[in-house]
């Protein structure tokens, strides 16, 4: 049994995102999922990351910090796009932590550290021709976090949709995010 963080992408804590941590709960799993955005839900990615601009990418940080102060140190974080922001901030900041998922975005590690912690494991999952993984270089990012560490692993699914694995979206596609959660269950599994 692992303990979760999940943070959710720019629309908010969508019903989608709830199903997931629901889905890893009823695996066994503690799951934790702040809202930095206080129950504020968008329709769009635009109004959500417009959201995201006006709070500060540095202050989505700053309450993902928060979020975990007061849990064990002993955590995997995973975060969905804009949650990949906290996720990976503190996946490789906060000592102890146990693995890390980043889905539909990645970041330069350089942006939170000189190196990636030794001996965490981490995925990537993205479609291969996502406008936002492939256009904005977080594909780059990812296949350097692969090429730097031997337990970091990246998954790309044929397709071109940013965020397919939340159910409560139009972008939702019900087989890769079946295999995405296969992996992500089997990961956790192992934590």
């Amino acid at each position: 049994m692992a303990e979760v963080v999940l943070f959710h992408h720019a629309l908010g804590l969508t019903q989608g995102l709830i199903a997931l941590a629901e889905d890893l709960r009823a695996a066994g799993h503690v799951v934790h999922v702040p809202d930095v955005f206080a129950g504020q839900v968008f329709d769009t990615l635009g109004q959500g990351v417009r959201h995201a601009q006006e709070i500060g990418f540095g202050e989505i940080i700053q309450r993902g910090v928060r979020a975990v102060d007061g849990l064990a140190s002993e955590l995997v974080y995973v975060g969905l796009s804009l949650g990949v922001l906290p996720a990976q901030y503190l996946a490789q900041t906060r000592a102890g932590a146990r693995g890390a998922v980043f889905l539909h975005a990645c970041l330069p590690r350089s942006q939170f550290g000189p190196a990636w912690p030794k001996d965490l494991p981490a995925q990537i999952h993205a479609m291969d021709a996502d406008p936002y993984f492939v256009g904005d270089g977080d594909i780059e990012a990812a296949k350097a976090l692969v090429a730097e560490s031997a337990d970091v692993r990246l998954f790309l699914y044929p397709g071109d949709a940013h965020l397919f694995s939340d159910r409560s979206l139009a972008a939702f596609d019900p087989a890769a995010a079946a295999v995405l959660e296969r992996r992500l269950l089997d990961f956790l599994a192992s934590r």
